[in-house]
């Protein structure tokens, strides 16, 4: 009787599975997520490089752009100064370009290839280059500035120094006193001239003077044109010698007194570019660890001094 009634209803139905969700919403929900997050990414990236001043980064007020140019120290090499001044010469968003010069010159030909490359900027690309000088613009630095169209020195700064000066120690006596020859093989009487193991004959110094005095006399007539001065003005002052800011106004070696804030408003205003001008630098190396591990530390942060004795030739450098 019970088996009967039992039968009169049947089982119940398993449960149905659970419906699976169409792939293509897990692509498409995936993609916007990825969408979003590069997004995010971008925005804040290139916010990152206008703030630190990145080459090429600009941002709202394109066409109100100043870009800064660095030149600190010895300079030994015009390679990594000429390229940013080229690139930026070549951007359309830079108005104006500051040559911020702490420096006290270096090598002759690497201050010339710097001079020209200023020179160029100026009439084949048009574009406004001043110099700000800081603390110290002196000889090959200076010869730089003077191929500007204004200079700007504090009225402490120190500039000037258009001169000359090659150098080595003659430790001839000192290999006498160890005992040491030196054996030289040349072809050309004037092969080893400047040799440190022995004194210069007359004719070596002769020929050496002639070669200083023949630089110094190109240094004097980029001067001379760089400031639209009689070359016989600025010859008459080319002893190597240097002069603050303020004495150097009345003679034409600087444009204005003032300071880098001062140089990058009256820049900016002469450009066109009214309130606060947006600043652009070059990009700094940056080093990686793995770099900072694996290199010679003189190769990142290299001794001045060091450099001049690896360096040797001709510069147009003030030595205090």
């Amino acid at each position: 009787m019970a088996s009967s009634i039992y039968n009169q209803y049947p089982a119940p139905l398993p449960p149905a599975p659970p419906k699976r969700k169409s792939k293509v919403w897990w692509f498409v929900g995936g993609g916007l997520a990825l969408f979003l997050l590069l997004g995010v990414y971008g925005f804040f990236w290139v916010m990152m490089r206008t703030m630190s001043g990145d080459d090429g980064a600009t941002i709202a007020g394109i066409g109100s752009n100043i870009a800064v140019v660095d030149i600190n120290g010895v300079i030994l090499t015009s390679e990594q100064i000429n390229e940013q001044i080229e690139k930026f010469a070549q951007d359309s968003s830079v108005k104006a370009i500051i040559l911020h010069i702490n420096s006290p010159g270096g090598g002759a030909a690497a201050s010339q290839e710097v001079y020209h490359e200023v020179i160029e900027a100026r009439q084949i690309h048009h574009k406004p280059i001043v110099a700000s000088i800081e603390s110290v613009g002196a000889s090959g630095a200076y010869y730089i500035a003077s191929a500007t169209d204004k200079i700007y020195a504090d009225q402490a700064s120190i500039v000037g120094s258009i001169g000359v000066i090659a150098e080595w120690v003659n430790y001839g006596d000192l290999l006498k006193w160890a005992k040491l020859k030196p054996e030289i093989l040349k072809a050309g009487n004037l092969k080893d001239t400047g040799t440190p193991t022995r004194e210069m004959t007359p004719e070596e110094r002769a020929y050496m003077q002639d070669l200083i005095d023949n630089m110094h006399q190109q240094f004097i007539d980029d001067v001379a044109s760089g400031r639209k001065l009689p070359v016989e003005n600025v010859k008459s002052i080319a002893s190597g010698r240097v002069w603050t800011g303020q004495q150097a106004l009345p003679m034409h070696l600087i444009d204005a007194t003032g300071n880098f804030r001062d140089a990058l408003l009256d820049t900016a205003k002469r450009v066109g570019i009214s309130g606060e001008p947006n600043v652009v630098r070059p990009a700094k190396p940056r080093h990686k660890l793995l770099d900072l591990l694996s290199a010679d530390t003189n190769d990142l942060f290299p001794d001045p001094g060091k450099l001049l004795d690896q360096n040797k030739g001709f510069f147009y450098l003030w030595k205090f």
